[in-house]
């Protein structure tokens, strides 16, 4: 490959990420929720209640920072924090009942957009597609 075809693979790849991206944002517009904070709600509904510490690691973002998506999750009412009962001096952040009932639907909405997405590739493409991309995060 040459140096052109490389930027000319890595802009492709920046473009479809750029437009994928996109498409997410619009579908969590009915519950006014950035990307950030449906990846924080997501975690958090997969994994229990974590620390903020714990949950910063998931998202591989800064403490500060999941402080912030936290409290913007729990000015929703979408998330709460309580005393962990293994450290009383530490906090937990667990979904609420209706971050779970948002949750659920945020991750029927993304998959609707996905599935809308990737319509234009056949099952072959996709199945190929998926193991590229699997490869390219695992190395």
């Amino acid at each position: 490959m040459t140096g052109s075809d490389e930027e000319s693979l890595a802009e492709t790849f920046w473009a479809v990420t750029r437009r994928l991206r996109h498409q997410t944002k619009r579908a969590l517009e009915p519950w006014e929720i950035s990307p950030g904070q449906a990846r924080a709600l997501g975690v958090l509904r997969r994994h229990g209640a974590l620390r903020p510490g714990t949950l910063a690691e998931h998202l591989r973002i800064a403490p500060r920072s999941a402080t912030e998506v936290i409290d913007g999750l729990q000015e929703r009412g979408l998330v709460e924090r309580r005393a962990d009962p293994a450290d009383r001096r530490a906090t937990l952040v667990a979904p609420t009942d209706e971050g779970d009932r948002v949750g659920t639907a945020i991750q029927q909405a993304r998959a609707t957009e996905a599935e809308r997405f990737f319509a234009a590739l056949d099952p072959a493409d996709r199945t190929e597609l998926t193991r590229i991309l699997r490869r390219l995060r695992d190395d």
